[in-house]
């Protein structure tokens, strides 16, 4: 569990001072940028649509682990919109609470039993 703490601290931290770096040069206007280039189809694009659905499966995977709940559903929105900014903290927090039982962070308690 240290190691998989440790990778999503290091992603959080890449991350973050690269999409500071990207947003200081060219702004926060993503999303035109982001479709246009799917709507080229090219390889950006083809990569973009690949992530899309990284996202879509990483929002189902917490609305589920929450059991579809109005809260499972709020933090699903959060984690497609949030992506990995977002997915690494809830990550680490949710290790953090199940006190690293990867049964339970991967199923949530119920389902882990």
């Amino acid at each position: 569990m240290l190691v998989l703490r440790l990778l999503l601290v290091t992603i959080l931290v890449v991350l973050s001072g690269h999409t500071s770096i990207v947003i200081s040069n060219h702004g926060w206007n993503l999303l035109p940028i982001f479709f246009g280039d799917m709507r080229e189809m090219a390889w950006p694009g083809q990569f973009n649509l690949d992530f899309m659905g990284f996202l879509t499966l990483s929002a189902l995977w917490t609305a589920w682990r929450h059991h579809f709940s109005p809260t499972g559903l709020a933090l699903g929105a959060v984690v497609f919109f949030g992506g990995m900014a977002f997915l690494t903290i809830y990550l680490l927090a949710a290790s953090l609470r199940v006190k690293g039982n990867i049964r339970a962070l991967l199923l949530g308690d119920q389902r882990a039993g």
